[in-house]
């Protein structure tokens, strides 16, 4: 009798697991469609800025348009949709705790020999007793990133960056390093 019961309770248990791996794969599938529609919109003007006027004009991209696009998917989909990074810009792009953490263990893989193309975390975090998913999607530096982010900044760059962030902390980067992360907090 005690095995039976016993068996019952696993199976309920193994079925409720299941849900919620489903549930998990399905958060999962949903943060990595939002974030490539984020970093396709961004790029998308970042590219229509640079050829408009150059890196001075992509900044003005990055201070006012980043934050609406991201602002506009928390809204439609009633998550926390944003940007971060150990060396932000912004101040409003600084980690949390949480985030913090997977932006080192991220360049801890990095150094590890993983691509960042690929780096993606996510888990379930409870938080003052709510659950949260979380999902982050490295952010690697491409070249064209350098001359906002890199050793090597032009004069008139450097001053619009100053004019827009004077406490920016995102400079020194190279090609292929983790410049930050897309990172989303869904309530569940």
């Amino acid at each position: 009798m005690r095995k039976i019961a016993l068996s019952i309770i696993c199976l309920g248990l193994a079925a409720c697991q299941s849900a919620s791996t489903d549930n998990l794969e399905q958060r999962t599938a949903e943060s990595r469609a939002v974030t490539m529609e984020f970093m396709t919109t961004l790029k998308g003007e970042l590219q229509t800025a640079m050829k408009a006027g150059g890196p001075v004009n992509a900044i003005q991209v990055c201070n006012t348009r980043a934050p609406a696009i991201a602002a506009g998917f928390s809204e439609q989909k009633g998550w926390t949709v944003a940007r971060t990074s150990l060396k932000y810009r912004n101040p409003d792009n600084a980690p949390d705790a949480w985030e913090r953490k997977v932006l080192e263990q991220f360049e801890e893989r990095k150094a590890n020999g993983e691509d960042p193309q690929q780096m993606v975390y996510t888990e379930v975090v409870e938080d003052k007793g709510t659950k949260n998913f979380r999902f982050m999607k490295a952010i690697p530096t491409g070249p064209v990133c350098l001359a906002c982010h890199g050793d090597k900044i032009d004069t008139a760059v450097e001053a619009r960056i100053q004019e827009h962030y004077p406490e920016d902390r995102a400079r020194g980067y190279k090609a292929g390093d983790i410049r930050g992360a897309f990172t989303i907090t869904q309530p569940m």
